[in-house]
């Protein structure tokens, strides 16, 4: 049997292609630049990266104490709210009895200081005729003070004058609950 025998198509001579030499120098010189070339994109990329995932969380951490604050607020109205009535009972009912009770022991108090001050001298204390039997009652502990009681039926109950000689001061415990109710009232926003 015979070979089989191929028909040749080329052309001529075979091109011979351009031989480069390198050494070995200039061979580590080029893997270097190429290592430094990807290590600073790597390093701006990863920098870029952490830069967007900071800005981000910022901007979550900025959103989420947005509403804990709205949140915050919220509640504090909503407790400010719900104690609105309570305060009001209070400064309605409550502290002008406190203040009524209270009238005798501040007027003693303020007496006392005057009284030693002038110990001859009487004290005129000049009220409503509504207040003078709890001012009474509580005088009687104060023995020995010159007192003298002028009821006054334009003062209100919780309005005292203590007059020493030429002295007076001027008790008035319906007017210091005006404004303490007004405070409160101002506070809530709470109109009538």
């Amino acid at each position: 049997m015979a070979g089989l025998k191929l028909e040749v198509f080329a052309t001529g001579a075979t091109p011979t292609a351009d031989v480069v030499v390198t050494d070995q120098a200039a061979m580590e010189d080029a893997r270097l630049h190429a290592y430094e070339q990807g290590y600073t994109a790597g390093w701006e990329d990863a920098t870029a990266a952490q830069v967007k995932e900071q800005a981000q969380l910022r901007a979550d951490a900025t959103r989420n104490i947005q509403a804990l604050g709205f949140t915050f607020q919220e509640a504090q109205a909503h407790v400010l709210k719900a104690l609105a009535p309570l305060l009001q009972e209070v400064v309605g009912h409550l502290l002008p009895e406190l203040a009524r009770e209270s009238l005798g022991p501040t007027v003693l108090e303020s007496l006392m200081p005057l009284a030693e001050e002038m110990a001859e001298t009487p004290v005129t204390l000049v009220l409503n005729p509504v207040a003078r039997p709890a001012i009474e009652a509580l005088l009687e502990q104060a023995t020995g003070l010159p007192i003298a009681i002028v009821e006054e039926p334009t003062l209100s109950e919780g309005q005292v004058y203590l007059r020493l000689g030429d002295s007076e001061t001027h008790i008035d415990l319906d007017r210091a609950t005006a404004q303490i109710t007004a405070a409160v009232r101002g506070f809530f926003g709470i109109t009538e």
